[in-house]
């Protein structure tokens, strides 16, 4: 859905306008045009007793709190604005900001365990870390990993949320959450929306009560800023902001600053990315030294693809494409997930969920398609990266001592 009604417009408005102006429509009564950064610490107050009788508001209830803060681990006005325009674009009644993914994903394991509610069901595959994070029992949680069709059998009377990323990290594999949620009945679906963004899903409207965002990614664009995000109901959101100020996970207003510009300029940049996607799956899907590619039918600047020969060759022979982990920035990377982004998730379990050994993921940019693929091609049919030569002598004109020796390039390159 494109078109967006918060009550203070008789006409909806489209997505691309509301990642503009989402967060900022104070500002031109406050005679700003661009957010104020609130980088204090403390707010201070001459009344002791008021502030006291707003900390045990929060403490009771964890609602936002009306006035200044009283300390930033409460809440941050910059913050707040990014969590506003958040939760506008995913169509939640309310989000709240960690400062990172993992600690957004922490923040709702320790929220539903403080209930009770210990057991998740799980669908692979996750994010490494993710899939880790459950898997480890690091939070006293117990996980059931099953198929989507196995959702509704693996609940227990004491599961306390349903997990899926759609698409999958890093095989794409697109789960159907209408049908999901409807398998959970009375248990959250938490669905992991970082690879479609709300430009291309927004699971709230499907069903799911729980939407994470890795915020590091496509919410920022641009590789300088970290940060993770959770939309929900605002009765969860106050829970997640008690669990914030108690573990202190906090956003720092900054970064909160830098997502909310990002956010402006989102649905541009990913269904800019997300065409140069498509033509590359294309040219990749008839090429012979291709064995398989993933891409989902929902689209986006996500794709994944299997070769026969070496994936280090690949890594090794990119120039113009980064080879790096993390995703969603207006430039290209690529990186080989069994060797980092899934390394920590155990082989048998990478591989029984699609993470060949042979698969690559590549988050495209806003480079020009055609360059793209010149260097993509290139690395492809590039010889083994070159062994290490011994040191050369002093005075030498050779290779610096422990590099490899580079491989000519076509012009261009």
């Amino acid at each position: 859905m494109d078109a967006m009604d918060y009550g203070h417009s008789a006409t909806p408005r489209a997505l691309a306008t509301e990642a503009v102006h989402a967060g900022r429509e104070d500002l031109a009564s406050l005679g700003l045009h661009a957010p104020p950064i609130d980088l204090s610490t403390t707010y201070p107050s001459y009344d002791a007793r008021a502030e006291a009788a707003r900390i045990d508001e929060f403490a009771t209830t964890g609602a936002r709190l009306d006035g200044p803060p009283v300390y930033a681990r409460l809440d941050n006005p910059t913050v707040a604005r990014f969590e506003e325009a958040l939760a506008r674009l995913e169509g939640a009644e309310a989000a709240v900001a960690f400062a990172s993914g993992m600690a957004a994903l922490t923040a709702v394991l320790l929220a539903r365990a403080s209930q009770g509610l210990r057991h998740v069901v799980a669908v692979r595959p996750l994010y490494g870390c993710s899939d880790h994070l459950l898997d480890a029992g690091l939070l006293g949680t117990e996980v059931t990993w099953t198929d989507p069709a196995g959702v509704a059998e693996a609940i227990r009377p004491d599961t306390g949320l349903v997990m899926v990323e759609s698409p999958a990290n890093p095989t794409l594999a697109e789960a159907d959450i209408r049908a999901l949620a409807h398998s959970c009945g009375s248990v959250p679906l938490l669905v992991d929306n970082t690879f479609a963004t709300p430009v291309l899903q927004r699971p709230v409207e499907q069903g799911a009560r729980i939407v994470l965002h890795s915020a590091t990614k496509y919410l920022g664009g641009h590789g300088d800023v970290m940060g993770g995000v959770v939309a929900c109901d605002e009765e969860f959101a106050r829970t997640l902001r008690q669990v914030r100020f108690a573990t202190g996970g906090v956003l720092h207003p900054l970064a909160g600053y830098l997502l909310l510009r990002g956010l402006s300029t989102l649905p541009v940049r990913v269904r800019a990315a997300s065409g140069t996607a498509a033509e590359l799956v294309r040219r990749l899907a008839t090429d012979p030294r291709i064995a398989r590619v993933h891409y989902p039918k929902i689209g986006g600047a996500m794709i994944a693809f299997e070769v026969y020969g070496d994936p280090h060759d690949v890594i090794a022979g990119v120039r113009l494409i980064t080879p790096a982990v993390s995703l969603g920035s207006v430039d290209t990377l690529i990186q080989h997930p069994a060797s980092i982004s899934h390394r920590i998730v155990a082989e048998g379990d990478r591989r029984s969920s699609g993470v060949s050994d042979r698969l690559l993921r590549m988050s495209v940019g806003l480079e020009d398609v055609e360059d793209l693929w010149r260097d993509l091609t290139w690395a492809l049919s590039a010889p083994p990266a070159a062994p290490l030569r011994a040191a050369a002598p002093a005075g030498s004109h050779g290779a610096a001592a422990g590099r490899p020796v580079a491989v000519p390039r076509p012009a261009g390159l």
